[in-house]
């Protein structure tokens, strides 16, 4: 049986937390769905469309590369998980604050759909403190992306922020 999770989030934009996550996952599943939310209220710096193409290119080279998929969902994700046959979310938790949203939010989709569980790693501690807020406010003032991002994400923030 093929072990399948579900890797959500916003991704905007991708970071060397979410890379460093999803490169661990690999080694426990057989493939990972990368499920990008679109949420129309938020002012995302990139179309949905754009983070595929960027997280594409910032595992290209990886030999396990080839058993990511990457898909925008809307709604509900438990739902989205049920489509796709998939019965564990994979979530990144920083620090303390991150696991107490992501435990309500477990606990709130275990309600939703008892057969799907969440799973909860942690990025690589030198990586921890990384965050799209504090990337994007790196970028808006022009400074050096290449500790926080990959090098495609990182030209991709200072033309968005350079136009």
């Amino acid at each position: 049986m093929e072990r399948i999770a579900l890797y959500p989030g916003s991704f905007d934009p991708f970071t060397n937390g979410h890379l460093d996550i999803l490169q661990r996952a690999s080694r426990m599943y057989d493939k990972i769905i990368v499920t990008i939310a679109v949420n129309n209220s938020k002012n995302a710096v990139f179309s949905g469309d754009e983070r595929i193409s960027l997280i594409k290119e910032a595992i290209k080279d990886f030999k396990w590369a080839d058993r990511i998929e990457i898909e925008l969902f809307t709604g509900l994700l438990v739902n989205f998980a049920k489509k796709k046959n998939v019965n564990v979310l994979l979530r990144g938790v920083r620090q303390i604050s991150d696991f107490e949203y992501e435990f309500r939010m477990a606990l709130t989709n275990r309600r939703l759909a008892p057969d799907v569980d969440t799973v909860f790693m942690m990025p690589d501690e030198q990586l921890t403190f990384i965050s799209a807020t504090i990337v994007k406010e790196i970028a808006a003032w022009g400074g050096d992306l290449s500790s926080f991002v990959p090098d495609n994400v990182a030209r991709a923030l200072q033309k968005k922020y350079s136009s």
